[in-house]
């Protein structure tokens, strides 16, 4: 989220489509505290039908035509391989968009790690305050978890293993208190992926030229373990949506 508020106090506009809401019965409480946080953040909201929310497809073509409206240069999204079901079908959904499109496109993680992140966002306490603060909006979400914790001491810990997990092992650990990894991949022409250059983000100036080329497919497509999980009968339960949920609100 820091990367984010800090591209929008840069003057780059930041819409948010927002693919999911929980469980039916949470959507109205959700719906109302993310309309708080994007008012706090500054950020544009746009919100999915329900319908379209859990079908890959679908949602994909709602951020195909989002894209083409705004003019978008950017996609940011959660990784494909984010462990969490809904973060993993956004982010295939981001990655069909981002490949049509031809843009750059920029994963997080929260569930999982990623294995290779490519962009350094340093920040300060000001910057983590105001993170914390649009966090707040959403108090049902803080009432079920720590998120609040867990940002503070996440940013902590990408400060320490950041350098290192972005520039090569053996780098020094960069002077700003805390940190945000990203990773980077454009697409290449040829229906695959190039990773992007290890670099520290500029907000100001985003984008930076496209790096030598470094494919990235291989892992951006593969199947990722949460799938796989679930066809072992591995994979937890959890407060994902089932069939049933899905066809509730067609």
């Amino acid at each position: 989220m820091a990367t984010l508020l800090a591209l929008r106090e840069h003057g780059h506009r930041v819409v948010n489509l927002a693919c999911g809401l929980g469980r039916p019965e949470q959507e109205q409480r959700r719906r109302a505290e993310l309309e708080a946080a994007c008012s706090l953040a500054g950020f544009e909201l746009r919100i999915a039908d329900p319908a379209d929310r859990d079908d890959e497809e679908r949602l994909a073509a709602v951020a195909r035509e989002l894209v083409a409206a705004e003019g978008a240069a950017l996609v940011v999204s959660p990784s494909p391989h984010d462990r969490h079901p809904a973060h993993e079908l956004t982010g295939r959904a981001a990655r069909a968009v981002a490949a049509a499109a031809g843009l750059r496109w920029w994963m997080w993680a929260l569930w999982g790690e990623l294995p290779l992140p490519t962009l350094y966002h340093g920040f300060g306490e000001e910057l983590l305050g105001r993170a914390l603060r649009v966090l707040g909006a959403h108090e049902g979400e803080l009432a079920r978890n720590d998120y609040a914790a867990l940002v503070r001491t996440r940013a902590q810990a990408n400060r320490f293993l950041g350098s290192e997990r972005v520039f090569g092992w053996g780098a020094a650990m960069r002077p700003e208190p805390y940190a945000e990894l990203l990773t980077e991949a454009t697409p290449d022409g040829a229906g695959g992926w190039t990773a992007g250059a290890a670099r520290v983000l500029d907000p100001a100036e985003p984008l930076a030229p496209p790096a030598p080329a470094r494919p990235l497919g291989w892992w951006l497509d593969a199947e990722s373990f949460t799938d796989r999980a679930r066809a072992a009968g591995l994979e937890p339960r959890g407060d994902a949506p089932t069939p049933a949920d899905r066809e509730a609100r067609r």
